[in-house]
């Protein structure tokens, strides 16, 4: 089992599903969940450089199967923090600029632990591959982030219905992977887990007042639940890494995750009088190395900023 180090704090496991567990009228963020990641409280988070560190001095290194799981979350959130990032400057709102740049924050910040963590067992030039070496510097085939992640923009409403989904998903898997036998991906999800519950909390207040809104919202937030549903298959989908780690107790079957992800939207959905869309699943392929065409387009904006400039801590 890996082990972090000792120096490290890792926060108080978060149980239940907070506030929201039951609808979002009049809910928030439950106790630390409203911190985002530029909010950490000393003491009370594992940072990136603190797993770099263990993994340097060798007290923390994954398995070849943990460390291809870490990959697996932590392309999901970079990918996902380029794309809230482009809303800066341009949400309907300046309050959502905030809003969207923070959670874009947080999202790379769960990024940058999860592949600082992986690199400990992929081999660059000097020893591990460093968070920059697997952002900036693989090929498409090389990602592991699932299609939903991978999806445009689109207008408003088509975000905010990704990051619903995104959000609950997010929250489910990570509660459960605090509990995790390997010692950094728990400390991860401990600290990733709280901060999500605020993203659930803010996609559903959305949800709400977009399709309890005038006509045109509603109509917008319908078309973007149906546009991103067909995606959330592969978020569920099993296979032979997450069924070994899942009896070494290391993760979860991302299968035993639906039924309370069905619940809860399904909630927030009945309260915004939304139906559940009945949408076919798209094929998905991402965690094979199988990606839609929007990925390389997000690839390589990354890359001319790391190729612009080289050396620079991001």
């Amino acid at each position: 089992m890996s082990s972090v180090p000792e120096n490290t704090a890792v926060e108080e496991e978060t149980g239940g599903h907070g506030d929201i567990s039951v609808g979002v009228t009049g809910a928030g963020a439950s106790g630390d969940g409203a911190a985002s990641a530029t909010r950490i409280t000393p003491g009370n988070a594992l940072r990136p450089e603190d797993i770099a560190l263990a993994v340097t001095r060798g007290t923390a290194k994954p398995s070849e199967d943990v460390a291809e799981y870490a990959l697996r979350l932590g392309d999901d959130a970079l990918i996902l923090a380029q794309r809230l990032g482009h809303w800066i400057s341009r949400a309907p709102e300046l309050e959502e600029d905030v809003a969207l740049g923070n959670i874009a924050l947080d999202q790379l910040g769960h990024a940058r632990s999860f592949l600082s963590y992986a690199g400990g067992a992929l081999e660059g030039d000097g020893g591990a591959k460093s968070e920059d070496d697997l952002a900036y510097f693989r090929r498409e085939h090389e990602f592991r982030s699932a299609h939903l992640f991978e999806q445009p923009n689109g207008d408003f409403a088509v975000t905010i219905a990704r990051q619903f989904v995104v959000s609950y998903y997010q929250f489910e898997l990570y509660r459960r992977l605090a509990d995790s036998t390997d010692a950094t991906l728990a400390a991860i999800a401990a600290k990733a887990v709280k901060e999500v519950d605020y993203h659930r909390d803010h996609s559903a207040q959305w949800i709400l007042r977009l399709a309890l809104g005038t006509e045109e919202s509603r109509r917008r937030i319908i078309h973007g639940l149906r546009l991103i549903w067909p995606y959330l298959g592969e978020l569920f989908e099993d296979d032979e890494l997450t069924a070994r780690l899942a009896e070494a107790g290391s993760t979860v079957e991302p299968s035993s995750l639906k039924a309370d992800f069905d619940c809860l939207t399904g909630e927030v959905l009945a309260e915004a009088e939304l139906e559940v869309p009945q949408v076919p699943f798209a094929p998905g392929g991402g965690r094979r190395g199988r990606h839609s065409e929007h990925l390389g387009y997000i690839l390589a904006e990354m890359q001319v900023l790391a190729r612009e400039h080289p050396g620079a801590s991001w």
